[in-house]
């Protein structure tokens, strides 16, 4: 569903946008009544627009608003306004509550997951293969049409695999299936449930979920607030953006946009990814060729990262010490400008556990979306086209900015590598989607990766494939190399991490 304008998508768009101009236009003794009108809006009238009953979808359409605002779903079992707890949203200093991916029950499906059953292009045939490779015989024919018994079924799968009339359906659950780490389970009312002690964040159940029931916080209230106040707010942009509000619509051209809305400044996180680029090529050569450390890991995605410390806790000290673009990013643009409140706009939900972390705090103060962004200007009624004379960003290279694409990372840290140290051989992995990464994971563990540097992209296709993201991933890769191609510098300079590291 990726790319396509579905009516979640236009449903989580509409969310995001009411929220945006109530932060914009409220003033505070009106923003609690502006916020439960929101439902409203959203189902104006008495025929409902995505579900079966007005109430439903007003019900749904208020859990969505209170995670847009940051805040947790409602109790189920006593009523809770939706505005409960707004004083402590209803700020500009950064807030966040979690867990951030949240089920919200009165949305899920209740989808059956990992069941085999015989569906009506089932022949009758006559040599019923599947009856003949199910291993516990729950297989029966009853008048002429085979039937599995789900009391004896193993969910083994020999059976669709053996009917030539692809007559046996595989029932799963979408976003369990996405979950590469089976962090998403079933409650005891058949509902999905997140597994926290597992979920890294990465956020594709949400966006493979066909009812909308899975949603994450947002921050783009409090970051409004924040712009309203007068605070000093500095955008740092992440290179996925290319291509995200249009095949026309550049960087600078948004840069204008956000500008326009309030922001002071405008930043590649790309240069960021320089530092880290430039970083890891010294690291790998220092610790990894010279025998210091058995492997490195990339340390840019943080759902790869997450992974390694909560599943392969002995594998911490592979894992890059290098800042993360986003944080070295930020980090720069605070030893500039101290007051500076930095925002980072990308593609990844994950995004928003790292700026969490009390280490990491201090440099970036709120994360928000390709997605949420989009509700922000059309909040704001931007017309892009206003900004085509813009000045464009030159802030980093090509290696900095391919690092929004799988598979990017490892090569400009190998061309690095051989641009500094002309002879030295690198050896490369990377692994894309949780299942692989931690596939991968597993192997360096036992040793099978030795010698190697490896990058982790928690998303199948890199960042561009974030559940924050607009566009579909074939768009999204093509805009990328675009950008990459136009880039007039193609490797950061050896001693940039000396420089831009404190």
């Amino acid at each position: 569903m990726r790319g396509l304008e579905t009516s979640v998508v236009k449903l989580r768009h509409e969310v995001f946008k009411e929220v945006a101009k109530v932060a914009f236009e409220s003033e505070s003794g009106s923003v609690n009544d502006d916020i439960e009108a929101i439902p409203y809006k959203i189902t104006p009238t008495e025929v409902p627009r995505y579900r079966e009953s007005i109430y439903r979808e007003r019900a749904i359409a208020a859990e969505q608003v209170r995670l847009a605002m940051g805040m947790s779903l409602r109790p189920a079992d006593r009523p809770v306004h939706i505005t409960a707890g707004l004083d402590q949203s209803n700020i500009s200093d950064k807030y966040y509550e979690p867990p951030l991916m949240q089920v919200i029950p009165s949305a899920c499906d209740k989808c059956e997951d990992n069941k085999y059953e015989v569906s009506n292009q089932c022949r009758g045939c006559v040599a019923k293969a599947c009856v003949a490779a199910c291993p516990k015989n729950a297989i029966s024919v009853v008048n002429g049409q085979t039937t599995i018994d789900q009391s004896k079924c193993i969910k083994c799968g020999k059976c669709k695999k053996a009917c030539p009339y692809d007559a046996i359906a595989h029932k799963t659950r979408p976003c369990s299936q996405a979950c590469g780490i089976k962090a998403v389970g079933t409650d005891e009312l058949g509902r999905a449930k997140i597994d926290n002690d597992k979920c890294v964040g990465c956020g594709q159940c949400m966006v493979s979920c066909p009812f909308g029931a899975i949603a994450d916080k947002s921050q783009i209230f409090q970051l409004i607030r924040a712009i309203k106040k007068g605070d000093y707010v500095v955008a740092e942009v992440a290179p996925a953006i290319v291509g995200q509000f249009g095949a026309d619509i550049t960087p600078a051209i948004i840069k204008g946009a956000l500008l326009d809305i309030g922001f002071k400044e405008v930043h590649e996180v790309a240069s960021g990814a320089d530092v880290a680029a430039a970083t890891e090529a010294h690291q790998y050569v220092e610790e990894v060729v010279s025998g210091q450390l058995p492997f490195l890991l990339t340390s840019c995605c943080p759902a790869w990262a997450m992974l390694a410390k909560k599943q392969f806790p002995q594998l911490i000290d592979k894992v890059s010490q290098s800042l993360t673009p986003m944080v070295a990013t930020a980090r720069k643009i605070k030893q500039r400008t101290p007051t500076a409140r930095v925002v980072f706009i990308g593609p990844c939900a994950a995004k928003k556990l790292e700026a969490s972390r009390a280490s990491v705090r201090s440099d970036v103060d709120f994360v928000i979306t390709f997605e949420e962004l989009a509700g922000i200007f059309d909040a704001k009624n931007i017309d892009f086209s206003k900004y085509q004379s813009e000045r464009s960003i030159h802030e980093a290279t090509g290696a900095g900015r391919g690092y929004a694409v799988a598979g990017g990372v490892a090569s400009a840290i190998e061309k690095c590598v051989k641009e500094y140290y002309p002879g030295v051989e690198v050896k490369i992995e990377h692994a894309e989607g949780l299942e692989e990464c931690k596939k991968m994971l597993l192997l360096a563990k036992l040793g099978k990766k030795d010698g190697c540097l490896i990058e982790g992209m928690g998303c199948p296709g890199g960042c561009i494939a974030g559940a924050g993201t607009n566009i579909s991933l074939e768009k999204a890769a093509a805009e990328v190399k675009k950008f990459v191609e136009r880039s007039s510098k193609p490797l950061p300079a050896k001693d940039l991490y000396e420089i831009d590291l404190p």
